[in-house]
């Protein structure tokens, strides 16, 4: 069973972890994540530096996460 991602994740940690998780930002609009700032930031910052609903992005990931 795959470990429940939560906002204060790294962005990088979960997609290393999750790969399949790359399309899930890129839906929600977080199709940067080959920049810098990607291998600092929590999914929290990510989410909210774009204008997207945090909870709606970690329902998204954590149900393709778990299909893993």
């Amino acid at each position: 069973m795959a470990e429940k991602i939560t906002k204060d994740m790294g962005l990088m940690d979960v997609i290393q972890r999750y790969p399949q998780t790359v399309a899930v930002f890129q839906k929600h609009g977080l199709g940067c994540l080959g920049c810098a700032l990607a291998q600092f930031e929590t999914i929290e910052q990510g989410a909210l530096g774009h204008g997207m609903d945090v909870d709606e992005l970690l329902k998204d990931l954590n149900v393709v996460a778990s299909k893993s």
